[in-house]
């Protein structure tokens, strides 16, 4: 019985992104040597999250509330829009503290052999928000493979006839790499998107 119950949490964790049956069985019982207390938190802040958490209807960020955080904030610019895949991308360009306009999430990225088409995105609802709202630049942060330069490329094209400003974000080599460990891919994007000094 302990064994079908050890099986089956290892069954549900593999079901997570990137978790394969080692990582699920190492979680399983690193779960079960767990405080009662602990495993109880954990427990809890996934049915928090299930219950509680949906998507902002303007942005389709991760909130709790009608608008997300930023969608409320006054002191943001307005005028710009970012395009991230996922919620969690909105993490990463936050912590850079480079860019203080507004978001929109994708919830995922063209691949057809995978179902993803465009009307399965919330490409609509960006359209609509160019079309409804005062902005003047849209910077495509998809992320740098086939799936998102496909999108990023779908975009644009939606949103020609707009007289939006459409940018993407550039590619190059990570500070503190070397040139000569560089792909071939990586560089001819970095040399593409240089700029003067």
């Amino acid at each position: 019985m302990a064994q079908e119950i050890i099986e089956n949490l290892i069954s549900e964790l593999t079901k997570l992104p990137g978790i394969g049956r080692k990582t699920a069985q190492r979680l399983a019982f690193f779960i079960l040597t767990l405080p009662e207390e602990s495993a109880k938190d954990i427990a809890k802040a996934i049915n928090d999250v299930k219950e509680k958490a949906r998507f902002c209807s303007r942005c389709f960020n991760i909130t709790d509330t009608e608008l997300c955080s930023i969608c409320r904030d006054e002191s943001r610019d307005r005028t710009k829009i970012c395009i991230v895949e996922e919620p969690s991308n909105i993490m990463v360009v936050e912590r850079a503290k480079a860019f203080n306009g507004l978001y929109h999430v994708l919830l995922g990225s063209i691949s057809p052999i995978d179902g993803m088409t465009p009307d399965r995105l919330k490409i609509a609802e960006l359209v609509e928000r160019v079309r409804g709202d005062s902005v003047a630049e849209v910077i495509l942060a998809t992320n740098p493979n086939t799936r998102g330069e496909m999108t990023a490329q779908y975009i644009k094209d939606a949103l020609k006839h707009f007289g939006v400003k459409v940018t993407r974000i550039a590619y190059g080599l990570p500070i503190g790499s070397d040139i000569e460990f560089a792909d071939e891919v990586t560089l001819s994007k970095a040399l593409e998107g240089r700029r003067e000094m």
